[in-house]
């Protein structure tokens, strides 16, 4: 059935086919139609960041990004939904065309730029939704707000989004917004994660809750770099690090209808490069801190694969695109294979 409503949604432009599926999965998940009509996934719990995840394969952030839909995504199997990235204020994003199918090597090029309603909206959205799963807040800064002032726009955002969220993660890795890439290296990084840790503690003490915070990073780094940011956050006491977010390689996609344009690349492509950054990780980390992978999963073999090399969850985006909910059983199915 997929295979259909998925040749009916590529004849229409990628971001037109994204808008409707967000639309019809938030009317549907409001009527409570996914559970009962999706096959569900097997039962998997795993605790991560002491949090209980029914199963290990998460949505990742980027397809959901104002909350407009959790419950209709929730109900195709999802152990957890990421939504946003969302910004303090809202913004257009970059101009479109900005988002690109490569159907060939089942890929996804984006240039969005972190389109969004703005937090307070995301957060009605989340009060609406009364939704009891696990659910990841994404954050991000504004593109016109310079890169010194990040942790301002970190830190509103953690502030408006921290008693709803079962975790925070904090996107310092997209490609589409100039400078950000930045915050991931040296003082920037180890600044911007203490003041954040700071805040997580004043937030703690004021709601009574602990909300993990997980630290988003790029997969265009040298093992030097990725080793150099593991120490980071050990340092600073982060709870999680999701390894990866898009590539600015075309590595595999070359030649390809539109795989010149900018922005970051997800889907298969990045599968290996985005393992590689996870086993790097887990050699430096030793179980100090989890690690979430997401990055070229487009069937369960792969998601196996990422946890087979140190990830505790995955998530999933492009190759739920072209595969549909049965990449989430596939995925659960194979990771259980693993024990």
């Amino acid at each position: 059935m997929y295979s259909l409503l998925r040749r009916l949604l590529f004849k229409l432009s990628p971001e037109t086919a994204h808008e409707l599926t967000i639309d019809s999965l938030g009317a549907a998940g409001r009527l409570g139609l996914p559970k009962r009509v999706i096959k569900q996934p097997t039962s998997l719990p795993v605790t991560v960041m002491g949090i209980e995840f029914p199963n290990p394969v998460g949505l990742a952030a980027g397809l959901d990004k104002n909350g407009d839909a959790i419950l209709g995504l929730s109900g195709l199997g999802f152990g957890f939904i990421e939504i946003g990235t969302v910004t303090p204020r809202p913004q257009l994003g970059n101009p479109k065309p900005r988002l690109f199918r490569l159907p060939a090597a089942e890929g996804v090029i984006n240039r969005m730029g972190f389109n969004n309603l703005g937090v307070d909206h995301l957060v009605e959205r989340v009060e609406n939704a009364n939704f009891s799963g696990v659910l990841g807040i994404n954050i991000g800064k504004n593109a016109d707000t310079p890169v010194e002032n990040a942790a301002d726009d970190y830190l509103l955002c953690m502030d408006k989004v921290y008693r709803h969220a079962s975790y925070i993660t904090v996107n310092i890795s997209s490609p589409n917004t100039p400078g950000l890439r930045t915050l991931q290296f040296g003082d920037s990084l180890r600044n911007l994660l203490s003041t954040l840790r700071q805040r997580q503690e004043e937030l703690t003490a004021l709601h009574g809750k602990y909300v993990p915070l997980a630290i988003k990073i790029a997969p265009d780094m040298s093992d030097e770099e990725i080793v150099e940011v593991a120490n980071i956050l050990i340092e600073t006491r982060m709870d999680a690090v999701i390894a990866t977010n898009t590539t600015l390689s075309r590595n595999g996609v070359e030649g390809m209808l539109h795989a010149d344009e900018s922005g970051g690349l997800s889907g298969a492509p990045v599968r290996e490069q985005s393992t590689h950054v996870v086993r790097v990780l887990a050699e430096i980390l030793q179980g100090r801190l989890p690690i979430i992978a997401v990055g070229g999963i487009t069937d369960g073999r792969h998601a196996a694969e990422k946890i087979a090399a140190g990830a505790s969850l995955v998530q999933v985006y492009s190759g739920f695109i072209y595969n549909g909910p049965k990449l989430i059983r596939e995925s659960v199915d194979a990771i259980a294979g693993l024990n």
